[in-house]
């Protein structure tokens, strides 16, 4: 299945990831089908610089040739990449607008899942807004300022609100939605190669 892509020059590729596509391989023949897969059978020289989880759909960006892998990845370091999310959560938020502050960690005992940890985890912080508020549910716009693993997905837990159809996190009625509402909507960027800022979207299907 052909990838929709966003932006493509010689040097970088954006691409509007589905929601259930793995970023990378995983273990095992049956996980072998990825955005990295399937865009190295393009070109070889097609390199991995973040990854989105496999649920949550929207922009990823792709390297073309190590060096420019080294400098989008200097970028996510220094976070001079910014990214937008919209996520559908569960019940009514009442304040407008926040900034999440929960430390995370893995869970050794647990794996993929992240726990909330105030001793040992890392510095975690997302702003996030209402968009939308419907009487079951709420929209949101999330933008987080760190990147850890699962980071909005435990972010809008600690508030109290879980994103529709996170099964991870959830109990049966996530793991009856069709997908998890989390879509990486924008991404601003600087071109590595030229240095020109950039602002990427992929409009949100739900």
């Amino acid at each position: 299945m052909p990838l929709e892509i966003i932006y493509q020059d010689d040097y970088l590729i954006a691409i509007n990831k589905p929601g259930g596509l793995l970023s990378v391989p995983g273990l095992g023949a049956d996980n072998q089908d990825s955005v990295a897969t399937r865009m190295q059978l393009i070109n070889p020289d097609i390199k991995i610089v973040h990854r989105l989880d496999c649920h949550t759909s929207g922009i990823m960006l792709l390297a073309v040739g190590i060096k420019m892998q080294r400098e989008l990845s200097r970028q996510f370091h220094d976070r001079k990449i910014k990214k937008q999310y919209i996520a559908e959560v569960r019940g009514q938020i009442k304040e407008r607008q926040g900034i999440i502050d929960v430390p995370m960690r893995g869970d050794p005992d647990d794996r993929p899942r992240q726990i909330i940890d105030y001793q040992q985890g890392k510095e975690a912080s997302t702003q996030w807004q209402v968009i939308d508020a419907g009487p079951e549910s709420t929209r949101l716009l999330l933008k987080p300022i760190t990147g850890r693993t699962h980071q909005l997905r435990i972010h809008c837990i600690a508030i109290g609100h879980i994103i529709i159809g996170d099964s991870l996190y959830g109990d049966d009625r996530e793991k009856r939605e069709p997908r998890m509402l989390l879509h990486a909507e924008t991404i601003d960027l600087f071109h590595p190669a030229t240095g020109a800022a950039m602002t990427l979207t992929a409009a949100c299907d739900f």
